[in-house]
């Protein structure tokens, strides 16, 4: 049974077809309702699925015309409320999954040209397809996607080598809030011909304009990958590794990730089938990659030699290198494996935080120990792109005590404790996951004034009817 006719749905129906507009009362809308953390659940007054990018424009031209909010959302994996609907039942879902084609690869030129809604694993597939590298790596690549991914200028694993998101693209199409499109989908590395528009859009989150296209850079592939673990006895002794490894090993280092004991203790406890090597109980372990052009048995002399060095230093207490592919997926799959056993331990407090890499120990031990004093059996789980200063400092309720009363009861107080802290070391309170509306009423506390006025100046230009993700980023009608 179709939904009743309304001059927007009308609209919407004619622009795209009736069986890609899902109302509340012909459709299940839960997927495009409930954010991946379970954090929120709002209310669509409808949910569109465009397939080109004329149709999403068409889409914004009639919600435009009727003063209606657009909620954009890719593959809905976002952590901070980004890109789920209000409880009003007034904004539209605009879905982007159906724009998910490959267009173009240009082996030549290096880059591949891709729709906003193309799953990054399939990016990353259409790459490797042809002998080539994209290095843009998550815990969520099986599902979230490219315009997505560069609306909340993604991090990831690769960031210490390759950058985030924003960096590994030279172009985009954009539909702007008055259903105009943007094509700057052109592959050039230099282009100075005025403003560098797709910066704007590029971690903007939804609010200035709808991501439909982009061009990607891509490398060739590395002649060899070696992974290895490390053992190390505190944070101090990791960012002592870090450099020595970029010492001995420079740009081929391309991972370094560091995960606490309590971290490990978590995959342990809810993955027992995954092995967890150099069970010593150290403080810290470190994941480290490099990517080699010449061959294996290069690189693991260099990877090798750097541990022994460490060891030495006693940056290291113990080490391993992966003996084969398999062994390396099963190191990283240890890593990605945390914010799950997190999430089957029960709801945490998260926080997404960078800081001078230098300064990462002295914060680290300042916040455990006014956690610890305040928040009596509070168990920190850090862990994180250690190479590029970004942690996710998450705070888990005490053993035996009720999750959901933990988060209402210290929630609050938790996030200015850390807040601050980081404020006070140099450093910012999202560094990959984005603001979205979890964090829009946080941000006028620890962003510059005259930053925030020059964003606002941009919304009003851009979205001058504040009708594109509203209440995400900045604060005004953000979500509680």
């Amino acid at each position: 049974m179709t939904a009743p006719d309304t001059p927007l749905l009308s609209a919407l129906r004619d622009a795209i077809g009736s069986a890609h507009v899902l109302t509340p009362d012909t459709a299940d809308l839960t997927a495009y309702e409930q954010d991946w953390r379970r954090r929120h659940r709002g209310r669509a007054l409808a949910v569109v699925r465009p397939g080109t990018p004329q149709e999403v424009a068409a889409v914004v031209r009639a919600c435009a015309a009727h003063g209606t909010p657009i909620v954009p959302q890719g593959g809905n994996t976002g952590l901070v409320v980004g890109g789920v609907p209000d409880g009003s039942g007034t904004q539209v879902v605009l879905s982007l999954q159906r724009l998910n084609r490959v267009r173009a690869l240009d082996a030549d030129n290096l880059t591949l040209t891709l729709d906003a809604g193309c799953v990054l694993q399939v990016a990353q597939q259409a790459a490797e397809a042809a002998g080539l590298w994209l290095p843009l790596s998550l815990a969520a690549e099986g599902s979230c996607t490219i315009g997505g991914n560069l609306a909340t200028n993604a991090g990831g694993t690769q960031v210490l080598r390759f950058g985030n998101a924003r960096d590994l693209c030279l172009g985009l199409e954009v539909v702007t809030a008055d259903g105009r499109i943007w094509n700057g989908l052109r592959g050039l590395r230099k282009d100075n011909t005025g403003y560098d528009l797709r910066h704007l859009f590029i971690g903007s989150e939804g609010t200035l304009g709808i991501i439909t296209g982009a061009v990607l850079k891509l490398y060739p592939h590395p002649a060899a990958q070696l992974t290895a673990w490390a053992s190390v006895p505190g944070l101090d002794a990791a960012v002592a590794l870090l450099a020595l490894a970029q010492r001995h090993l420079g740009p081929g280092l391309t991972g370094f990730e560091v995960m606490n004991r309590f971290a490990l203790s978590l995959v342990r406890r809810h993955f027992p089938a995954l092995h967890i090597p150099l069970a010593d109980e150290a403080p810290y372990a470190v994941l480290l990659e490099l990517s080699d052009s010449e061959d294996e048995a290069h690189a693991r002399a260099r990877l090798e030699a750097t541990l022994a060095d460490a060891i030495e230093r006693a940056c290291a207490s113990d080490a391993v290198v992966a003996a084969n592919l398999a062994q390396a997926r099963t190191l990283w799959h240890i890593r990605e494996s945390i914010p799950l056993a997190q999430a089957e331990e029960g709801l945490n407090v998260k926080h997404d935080i960078s800081l001078p890499v230098s300064r990462i120990p002295a914060f680290c031990a300042e916040a455990e120990a006014a956690l610890h004093g305040t928040v009596p059996g509070a168990r920190v789980v850090n862990f994180g792109h250690l190479g590029d200063g970004n942690l996710h400092f998450n705070v888990q309720a005490p053993p035996d005590t009720d999750a959901a009363t933990f988060l209402q009861e210290h929630e609050a107080h938790v996030n200015q404790l850390v807040y601050r802290l980081v404020q006070r070391h140099g450093g910012s309170i999202s560094a990959e996951h984005g603001i979205g509306g979890l964090k829009a009423a946080l941000l006028p506390a620890f962003k510059d004034p005259t930053a925030l006025a020059i964003m606002r100046a941009i919304k009003r230009a851009l979205d001058p009817a504040g009708l594109l993700n509203p209440g995400r980023v900045l604060a005004d009608n953000a979500l509680p």
